[in-house]
């Protein structure tokens, strides 16, 4: 809590240098790495060299100034919010210095680290719909912000040797299902659902109507799980419960949850004791051992080396090698170049990774906060085994449609 009242408090003397600081002040992407950071990058890399590497979470954002249809939520008070910190610093780390290109500036930006990596890489782009309420009315006022399809499709229309479209479709919308057929037949294979955040309840009639025409189509759905931090959702929390899914994963629907339920502590609505709370990522891990969902429930490991959740997340990825063929890597880009959330400091103490290390890796990070995230994770490993995330984490499941030619 304080450090949300500090961070205000720059905000209010209009100090950029602070929200730069907070959001990503990155060097140019054209500075060469050291030899022995070079050196981290190339070891990082070694088994993937014919590989298609794909980052399945990449938020499209900007501010909605050039057609794109974008939507962010500001506030209309005359003194600035903690949401307007939020925004400003998610801005920075994405490489936006003028409101009036953002959209532009947001995409330059990513597409710049993008290409900037090493090896063949797809990145999964999202779309994100509108909070819904009950009759299907999309309220404004309760968006955080919004991102058509038909921008994510151009994207990927425009890039298709880097981007794939995930459309976003609230499935308490009257036109869902027409929806979600369209977007099918144009060749749209994810759908991507935050329910904190959009108000999604997963066992409602109209979410498994929706769930069971996406079993129908073989259209994959990409889910938040736990807690919500980074946009608002603390009014429905308890959408984030992974348990809520087991009537789609009983219909067959292919489901990836998005980091594995690593934050927040949800109900365990499987007991008989209806107060009974427990860790959201036990919860997934219950799920994810489930014989009966081997072949369509999979955990997708973006966000993990955040610092609320990097103890508890990395140290169940590294406990848990055996699963790690049905998992999928993302980034959750911007937050990779958010910097304040990631604390290399916090990642040595904990054991995961050695005091050069966590050299190398800032000095990556100031490169390219894309590769800092994939390489500070196949660097991190068990402090008594040695043993590190297995390959098959970073590879595409092929129970999964295919991204790569």
């Amino acid at each position: 809590m304080f450090f949300k009242f500090a961070i205000l408090f720059f905000l209010l003397l209009g100090c950029k240098s602070i929200i730069n600081k907070l959001g990503g002040d990155f060097s140019d992407l054209s500075k060469p790495l050291s030899p022995e950071a070079k050196l981290m990058v190339e070891q990082a890399f070694v088994g993937f060299e014919n590989a298609c590497l794909v980052d399945s979470h990449i938020h499209i954002a900007g501010l909605g100034n050039s057609n794109s249809g974008i939507f962010i939520k500001k506030s209309s008070s005359l003194v600035p919010t903690y949401n307007d910190l939020k925004l400003k610093v998610y801005m920075s780390a994405s490489g936006v210095s003028s409101e009036n290109r953002a959209d532009e500036e947001f995409l330059s930006r990513l597409l710049a680290l993008f290409k900037n990596l090493p090896g063949n890489w797809k990145g999964l782009i999202y779309a994100f719909d509108y909070f819904h309420d009950e009759q299907g009315n999309s309220i404004k006022e309760k968006s955080s912000f919004y991102v058509p399809n038909e921008y994510v499709y151009q994207i990927s229309s425009q890039h298709p040797e880097h981007f794939v479209p995930v459309i976003s479709i609230h499935p308490e919308r009257s036109d869902a299902i027409t929806e979600l057929r369209k977007w099918h037949s144009k060749g749209v294979h994810f759908v991507k659902w935050l329910p904190n955040a959009q108000r999604i309840d997963p066992e409602s009639e109209k979410a498994l109507l929706f769930l069971r025409e996406m079993k129908n189509l073989n259209m994959v759905l990409i889910t938040h799980i736990g807690e919500e931090r980074a946009v608002e959702g603390d009014e429905f929390q308890h959408l984030g419960n992974p348990l809520l899914f087991v009537k789609a994963l009983d219909i067959g629907t292919k489901i990836i949850m998005a980091h594995l339920g690593s934050l927040g502590e949800c109900q365990d609505i499987q007991s008989s004791d209806k107060n009974l709370q427990a860790p959201c990522i036990e919860l997934f891990f219950r799920l994810f051992s489930n014989p009966q969902y081997q072949n369509n429930l999979f955990g997708e490991i973006s966000g993990l080396t955040i610092h609320t959740r990097v103890e508890t997340g990395i140290d169940q990825l590294l406990k848990n090698p055996a699963m790690s063929a049905r998992l999928v890597n993302g980034s959750d880009y911007p937050l990779p170049a958010v910097n304040f959330i990631y604390r290399t400091g916090q990642i040595q103490s904990l054991g995961f990774i050695s005091q050069k290390e966590r050299e190398l890796l800032n000095e990556i990070y100031q490169s390219n906060p894309l590769l800092f995230d994939f390489v500070l994770k196949r660097t991190i490993k068990n402090p008594k085994t040695g043993e590190k995330i297995p390959v098959s984490a970073f590879l595409w499941s092929d129970g999964l449609p295919k991204i790569c030619n």
